[in-house]
């Protein structure tokens, strides 16, 4: 009767203290995203703890980010300019891929931040694939995607007089990941009411029904909350190691298991910064190249089963250039894979504790904001809904993340390397998921189109499948339905307006170098 009575009142229990184990940006986002919804820098607003280890340091990477992150920052009410000013920021406007299809010098394409001209209005993908068979098209990108002209230019997505946040080409940013989740704890504890505890976890106290009760810290006694958010990293303290919830691997998809990351700093405070990621494939991976303001991050990411440590040095020695020796490089191990499920009872894991893949496409950060989000916006007022909440967002989660895994496989499965068995073993169909190459034999035929994701809780639309097929050399037959080019004034007419806006960009926009340089002077006008 006692137990029963208990099970009533844990039922009935309103949420009113969320606990979130871990910083970073993981631990700070969610943080943020939470109080800034539920107000609680208010005396009714909802109670925020974050308990960090003062011993554990950050894992440091995740230096690109989404589009994704301006409507984050709108919604924890940071200012745009202080976010560039005090987090090494730049501009990002996608991800140029060099030598992933054949590995010589001319070989690359983009992944723009910019939808295709006309996109969902028409098939342009069929136009350009005729134009390119009468050699009459330049990249896919290129013809469709006025953005690929502004980043070879190494542009800026917008001018000093565009207001925080807006755009003239869509725009995420490449970001110094350790001071951005400083930056976050400042904001969060000086404007958003969020309690910051700096302690080690010692122990993890349940009640009957499983829910945490408490965590024990060793030098502020017990931390209780209805809700705890597992940010604690790789360790996955609470959903890890106290639930137990298994660890699903998919390094039988993705090999890359290693990544060797050094800081760049530029030739001289006028060198140009690059407004895009860049990619470029190696033998046993690849290598990314992010600038910030004041350095560029460089890494290499590569399979340890097809390439030895002091092989994959040597690739990055030659890649970074004289420089190299003097610089101090960090080994970072790659698990690929997430949790078999994200919110178990009253624990949901956000970032590193949920899931971790390879840096490509920067899907770690967007995965805490997605996260985040909807954790903030459908906090479970008590914990009789909370088994609801947790279902559906288990079900989006772990969606998001097969879907992802899909996306990042494309990019090696296209590819026609042959210096190493690493490209070989990623196009062997047993790596492949099922998933994928029923998608790659619809898209023989046609291009991908929006109608392939019916889900609302899609991570990359089919444009982006667009831009990485077509890009890699893809062709789909459109031998069996011509009248998908029967539209052709509608295509002349997105082309020339392709035409019409990558010359307007090229002669209005300031480099990225000149744009930073204003806004550290200047500030853009708030919104």
């Amino acid at each position: 009767m006692n137990d029963a009575n208990e099970n009533r009142r844990e039922n009935n229990k309103l949420t009113k203290t969320v606990v979130i184990v871990g910083g970073g940006i993981a631990g700070w986002l969610t943080a943020g995203r939470l109080a800034a919804k539920h107000k609680s820098n208010t005396a009714d607003g909802l109670k925020v703890i974050l308990v960090e280890s003062p011993n554990i340091p950050a894992v440091g990477v995740g230096e690109g980010t989404w589009p994704t992150m301006r409507s984050t920052l709108i919604a924890l009410g940071i200012s745009e300019t202080d976010f560039i000013r005090e987090c090494d920021a730049s501009f990002k406007q996608g991800a140029k891929f060099a030598k992933w299809v054949d590995g010589s010098e001319k070989d690359f394409y983009y992944h723009p931040l910019v939808l295709p001209q006309g996109f969902g209005k028409g098939d342009l993908a069929a136009h350009w694939l005729a134009k390119q068979a009468n050699q009459d098209a330049q990249s896919f990108s290129a013809e469709v995607c006025f953005q690929e002209a502004v980043c070879e230019h190494g542009l800026a997505p917008k001018t000093i007089r565009t207001a925080e946040f807006a755009d003239v080409a869509n725009y995420a940013y490449h970001l110094d990941s350790g001071k951005f989740a400083v930056f976050l704890q400042k904001h969060c504890t000086e404007n958003l009411g969020i309690t910051h505890v700096l302690d080690d976890v010692v122990a993890v106290n349940s009640v009957n029904n499983g829910d945490i009760a408490s965590v024990t810290t060793k030098s502020n006694g017990d931390i209780a909350g209805e809700l705890f958010v597992d940010c604690s990293g790789f360790s996955s303290l609470l959903l890890g190691k106290h639930y137990q919830v298994p660890f699903k691997s998919c390094s039988d998809i993705l090999f890359i298991d290693t990544a060797l990351a050094v800081q760049v700093p530029y030739e001289n405070e006028h060198s140009s910064i690059a407004s895009h990621t860049i990619s470029t494939g190696q033998e046993a991976g690849w290598i990314w190249d992010i600038g910030l303001q004041h350095r560029r991050g460089v890494g290499y990411v590569y399979s340890s089963q097809h390439s030895s440590e002091e092989q994959a040095r040597k690739v990055l020695a030659e890649y970074v250039g004289d420089s190299f020796d003097s610089l101090t490089v960090r080994k970072i191990p790659i698990v690929s894979g997430h949790r078999e499920k994200l919110w178990q009872n009253n624990c949901v894991a956000i970032g590193l504790s949920a899931g971790f893949l390879e840096p490509l496409e920067a899907s770690a950060l967007v995965m805490v904001e997605l996260a985040a989000q909807m954790v903030s916006e459908q906090l479970p007022q008590s914990r009789d809904v909370m088994d609801i909440v947790a279902k559906r967002f288990n079900e989006i989660a772990l969606y998001r993340w097969e879907k992802i895994i899909d996306f990042l496989k494309l990019h090696y499965i296209l590819s026609k390397r042959n210096d190493n068995k690493f490209w070989s073993d990623n196009r062997d169909p047993k790596s492949i998921p099922q998933s994928l190459q029923d998608l790659m034999q619809l898209w023989q035929y046609r291009s991908p189109m929006d109608i392939d994701f019916t889900s609302n809780n899609e991570v990359f639309p089919a444009a982006s499948y667009q831009y990485v097929l077509y890009g890699m050399g893809f062709e789909s037959d459109y031998s069996h339905s011509p009248y998908a080019l029967d539209d052709t004034d509608f295509a002349e007419r997105q082309f020339a307006q392709n035409k019409k806006m990558i010359d307007k960009a090229v002669s209005t926009l300031p480099t990225n170098r000149e744009l930073l340089n204003k806004v550290n002077e200047f500030g853009f006008n708030r919104i």
